[in-house]
């Protein structure tokens, strides 16, 4: 039935029943409600009061009935909200049903009860927008009980209401910016009708307004327009914002606006920004960006760099943020827990994060008892392949410990024999010691440096002279392979005759030319090294032969490093 139905039921009902008659106003108004659902006996459960006392669910639609009669003939309360306050306040109805007789006609009781104590009407209006008791008691007024004495909040709730924003929803707004409800006549209206000139339809507003009430107050939020525009720039339409709108959640518009900016500033190109907003714009609405900048200063302590962390974001899963953080967490809480080391910890985080975020693990107990080995144990076989630890999720089925090491033995075997690194099978044992990962990893990092230019015989050789080359992973491979040739200025042929290059991080690499060369601007005669030799002295020696042989040497030496290091 709609409300003006029922409106025009209770209108010919007071004009009809008079006197003691009209006592019988809420018995036929709750034929009226039962009508409307006819399983009404069948699927409603009785509750109890704070006393203990049992409420049915006829006396429960018995003393709605009897607050929206004195809510609305006594108070004069808008018939709307007063039907609104009656049928979404159980609490309150729990508490004004303990202070009468159950036993007793339960719409009279109350009727009775209502005439001789006046309520404070804050407490259902309040719990009637979506708060619970412990919510609305530190907001209501201290020296007002009726409604209409606050003229002005009756006015701005009522312009949410016609403007299409559910009444459950306005608590919400009410308790995260309270001061909108003083609002003078009007200015609630001209401020939805700015954030409109945006080019925001109204369906948006209606969304923004729930998940960013504190948008309403003051000018225009400038955070807020400017992560729009850099949306915008991005081709990312208002509708896909939309979309990604939670109003269960509240959104602080300045730091989306830092971390955006963040990213800018930590290397990503117009290009790479524009690819990651698109393809993981939902990261942004989750409700996580707290949760992005604590992941970004965890993997920053592991060791990561900005450069990688980015880089992450870029390849980020198809999968809600909150699951992979919290699938994150708990790999670094097992990790912690079966005590593998620190520096161990580190390297695995600093590798594969993303696969690491991918892995809902069991639990430690869970694992020790299927794999049939101890903590140390498990440290070793992560050590070797952190790849393993896909297999040891939630659902899957885990395999005996001892078939996993046979198959990884006999992968790595297979590789290293037919590439020719070994070819006598006693010196396999010493081999795999040397090679740490799995057979299909070694595999994809021996491609990766074929894949620069060189022939896989001289990779061959180059692996035999310096075989912990396979122990890095293939993105460090890469970047190091792309600095020889892209900053320093070598082929990729030159690894042939130092393979040691690829040892080496690039930062020693750029500190120890870098000094080299300003040594040879300041006039300083130097004997002709090639780039062998500069990278693989060690530091004493170059520091002593080198780096003090000019007064300001030092001073230049820290200046680099902390400029380099820092980078």
């Amino acid at each position: 039935m709609t409300h003006f139905g029922k409106f025009i039921i209770f209108k010919w009902v007071s004009s009809n029943f008079v006197g003691s008659n009209k006592t019988r106003l809420s018995s036929i108004v709750s034929l009226f409600n039962i009508a409307e659902n006819p399983r009404f006996y069948s699927t409603k459960r009785i509750v109890q009061t704070e006393n203990g006392q049992s409420i049915s669910p006829v006396s429960r639609t018995e003393a709605q009935v009897a607050l929206l009669e004195y809510l609305y003939f006594t108070r004069n309360i808008q018939f709307t909200d007063a039907e609104n306050m009656s049928k979404n306040s159980p609490h309150f109805l729990e508490k004004l049903l303990a202070k009468v007789d159950m036993d007793a006609d339960i719409g009279q009781s109350i009727t009775r009860f209502l005439c001789f104590h006046p309520i404070n009407e804050f407490e259902p209006f309040f719990e009637s927008l979506g708060l619970k008791p412990h919510d609305y008691n530190p907001l209501l007024p201290r020296d007002l009980m009726f409604l209409y004495d606050d003229g002005l909040l009756l006015e701005n709730y009522h312009v949410l209401c016609n403007y299409g924003i559910a009444r459950s929803k306005i608590g919400k707004i009410y308790k995260e910016a309270t001061e909108v409800f003083g609002y003078d006549y009007g200015v609630l209206a001209l401020k939805l009708k700015a954030y409109e000139e945006l080019g925001l339809s109204q369906s948006f507003m209606i969304k923004l307004v729930v998940c960013s009430p504190y948008l309403l107050i003051g000018e225009v939020n400038a955070d807020f327009i400017k992560v729009l525009e850099i949306l915008r720039k991005q081709g990312v339409e208002i509708s896909r914002i939309e979309e990604h709108l939670s109003e269960k959640s509240s959104y602080d518009w300045s730091k989306l606006l830092s971390l955006l900016n963040l990213f800018g500033h930590a290397g990503y190109n117009e290009e790479q920004l524009g690819g990651l907003i698109s393809q993981h714009l939902g990261i942004f609405f989750e409700d996580s960006v707290d949760r992005i900048y604590l992941l970004i200063g965890f993997l920053l302590k592991f060791g990561s760099t900005m450069n990688q962390i980015c880089s992450m974001f870029l390849q980020f899963l198809q999968m809600k943020f909150e699951e992979f953080f919290s699938n994150l967490r708990n790999c670094f809480l097992f990790l912690n827990e079966i005590q593998m080391e620190a520096r161990e910890i580190r390297n695995i985080f600093c590798s594969d994060p993303l696969m690491l975020g991918s892995c809902t693990l069991k639990k430690p107990n869970t694992l020790r008892l299927a794999l049939h080995a101890a903590d140390k144990r498990m440290c070793e076989v992560i050590q070797e392949n952190p790849q393993v630890l896909k297999k040891w999720v939630m659902g899957s089925k885990v395999e005996r410990l001892q078939n996993l090491i046979l198959k990884s033995r006999m992968l790595k075997t297979k590789f290293l024999l037919d590439l020719g690194i070994v070819d006598d099978s006693n010196e396999i044992g010493k081999a795999l010691k040397v090679f740490r990962g799995s057979g299909a990893k070694i595999q994809e990092r021996f491609d990766c440096i074929v894949e620069a230019g060189l022939s896989r015989k001289d990779v061959c050789e180059m692996i035999k002279a310096s075989p912990q080359t396979l122990n890095q992973t293939k993105d460090v491979l890469e970047k190091k392979i792309d600095f020889l040739v892209n900053n320093v200025g070598y082929p990729v042929s030159y690894l042939i005759t130092f393979p040691s290059y690829l040892n080496y991080t690039t930062q020693r690499v750029e500190l120890r030319l870098a000094m080299y060369n300003w040594l040879k601007d300041q006039g300083k005669s130097l004997p002709m090294l090639s780039l062998s030799s500069v990278i693989s002295l060690s530091d004493k020696i170059f520091i002593n032969e080198y780096v003090n042989s000019h007064p300001r040497g030092p001073q230049i030496w820290q200046n680099l490093k902390k400029e380099i290091y820092a980078e």
